[in-house]
């Protein structure tokens, strides 16, 4: 039975799609800035199926690949760097999509906030703490939303596991243990290759996909760490300068830890289980968004499984962007907390140079 005396089952009974939609009219158009492969194969396909936002300009380095993209989605604005820049057509979005290299993000944020536009940056919001401390002063002073693209915040399940631990469903929590691995070039042998620039990406797996046990681990304990201690390593000479694997332990308030790991160059795996005085939870996978994650609740002899309906958390979080947009809504994922993210990512790095554990 449950902490209320409910039969374990009916935890899952009626996980809500969409818990934070409001309305159902209006609609946000969208700049896509960057069609990078992950714009082109997840992005546009994720948005032609949204309800509340449409892509309707492209601004890219590159006239080829902008005209092909815009004939096969119906996109009738093409825009180069300079143009963005300068604001020509701004009147045919409302809002900008920022991708791509993440020591660009500011400079694509500082152009969009100039422009009255409001901003979902992807994750993580940019190279330092500093540059995404600017990002959000300058959406704040420009009046705009600011939504960092976590994208497993607004997957069904995922809040679902947030309710269970804020609900004493595993009692306090005492442990996470999270972590994302793959074989980035095996997946991206001719592209993306600025994931591997440290200037560009600012570090390697513990940028890229390291961010998700760690935006996880804050997310479902709804509290930022006060310490962490860390290692990276790189025994691949094609990961100079960057992380190839990072291990990082996370200190909470009141004591509860995160120990979270992450690679470029591993077993494609991705997971997360949280344990608790009176039980765990695990959700497998954590952060594929290509998969439908499965959760397994333990509580003493009693287990429960459940595996929701497929959700595209793309398509979600950029409705649910847009919906802050159109109703106003402070949103979650908001910059303060992709900021969060990166402090978090200088101490790691900071504790993985020093081997000392750093205070925050």
């Amino acid at each position: 039975m449950g902490t209320d005396g409910q039969d374990m089952d009916g935890y899952f009974t009626d996980v809500a799609e969409r818990d934070w939609q409001t309305t159902d009219e209006g609609t946000v158009r969208l700049a896509l800035v960057g069609l990078g492969r992950f714009t082109r194969s997840e992005v546009l396909p994720a948005v032609r199926n949204a309800d509340l936002c449409e892509v309707t300009a492209l601004v890219s380095g590159s006239p080829e690949t902008a005209s092909a993209v815009a004939r096969e989605y119906g996109v009738d604005v093409t825009l180069d760097y300079d143009a963005f820049e300068d604001g020509e057509r701004s009147d045919a979005f409302d809002a900008v999509y920022v991708g791509g290299p993440n020591g660009l993000h500011l400079d694509y944020t500082r152009t969009a906030a100039r422009l009255g536009k409001h901003v979902v940056c992807e994750k993580p919001m940019e190279v330092s703490a500093d540059r995404a401390r600017e990002m959000v002063e300058l959406c704040d002073d420009a009046g705009v939303t600011l939504v960092v693209a976590y994208r497993p915040q607004v997957e069904p399940t995922m809040r679902r596991v947030r309710e269970l631990v804020r609900d004493g469903a595993v009692g306090d929590p005492v442990q996470i243990h999270a972590w994302f691995t793959g074989h980035i070039l095996d997946q991206n042998a001719d592209a993306d290759q600025w994931r591997l620039d440290p200037d560009l990406a600012g570090g390697g797996a513990l940028m890229d996909v390291g961010v998700y046990p760690l935006n996880a681990s804050r997310f479902l304990l709804d509290a930022d760490p006060v310490a962490v201690q860390a290692t990276t390593h790189a025994p691949d000479a094609a990961f100079e300068g960057v992380d190839e694997h990072v291990a990082f332990l996370l200190t909470f308030p009141g004591g509860a830890t995160a120990s979270c790991t992450a690679s470029y160059d591993a077993q494609q795996d991705d997971r997360l289980r949280l344990v608790g005085t009176e039980g765990q939870v695990q959700v497998n996978p954590a952060f594929d968004a290509g998969v439908t994650p499965t959760v397994t609740l333990e509580r003493g002899e009693e287990t429960v499984e459940y595996t929701g309906p497929f959700v595209n958390e793309t398509t979600e979080e950029f409705d649910y962007f847009a919906h802050c947009v159109l109703t106003g809504t402070e949103p979650e994922p908001d910059g303060r907390d992709g900021l969060a993210d990166v402090e978090v990512v200088e101490a790691v790095y900071e504790s993985a140079e020093t081997g000392r554990r750093v205070d925050l």
